[in-house]
């Protein structure tokens, strides 16, 4: 794992650099959010990072975001996050794992907590189709569109230009995947999984 870097950090929310997995690391952050109110550093969506240079960052950290957008929509942004990463970058994203959620499904256990977060008691319907509270208060960029296992996340990310993937699965039914965007040695591979991670 290099010692420095630039990474974006895109659909950042009120988040900081400091509640990522970049948080011990010597890396600037750059963020970038839809929502003005969030005050980041750009203002955009993932769909659409026009305010971003070609090739412009080391790496881009996304997290809880591709979910929010349509199916048809997920390889343009993959593909966005491509353009603006350096040829010897690297994406990093997490969604929900939907594998495990629909474990606790099949068990008939559609509204039944999955787990607590600050937000409060977590269902799997909250899993699949957004939090229930926040789009009822108003909140509908809350909604999901889409969801991921391990191998649907890795195919798209694949698909959208990126060389190589590994994908780890989190605690609280979240998936991770790294994308680089160019061929790397295993241990350099292995490395940056168990840094950023933690497999």
């Amino acid at each position: 794992m290099r010692e420095t870097g630039t990474f974006l950090h895109v659909g950042c929310g009120s988040k900081t650099k400091e509640q990522t997995p970049f948080a011990n690391l010597n890396w600037e952050e750059i963020r970038l959010d839809i929502n003005q109110k969030t005050k980041p550093d750009i203002i955009g969506s993932m769909l659409n990072m026009e305010n971003v240079k070609d090739q412009s960052v080391d790496a881009v950290f996304s997290s809880h975001n591709i979910e929010h957008v349509y199916p048809h929509e997920v390889t343009i942004a993959l593909k966005e996050f491509r353009r603006v990463i350096k040829d010897n970058g690297f994406l990093l994203i997490t969604c929900p794992d939907l594998e495990p959620v629909c474990s606790l499904v099949a068990d008939n256990k559609l509204t039944e907590p999955a787990y607590s977060s600050p937000a409060g008691p977590i269902t799997p319907l909250d899993i699949l189709y957004g939090h229930r509270v926040s789009i009822a208060n108003g909140n509908h960029f809350m909604a999901h569109k889409c969801g991921f296992t391990a191998k649907t996340l890795a195919i798209d990310i694949r698909a959208a230009g990126f060389i190589q993937t590994a994908t780890a699965k989190g605690h609280c039914y979240d998936l991770w995947a790294l994308g680089t965007c160019s061929t790397w040695e295993k241990a350099e591979l292995t490395n940056v999984c168990k840094t950023l991670f933690g497999k």
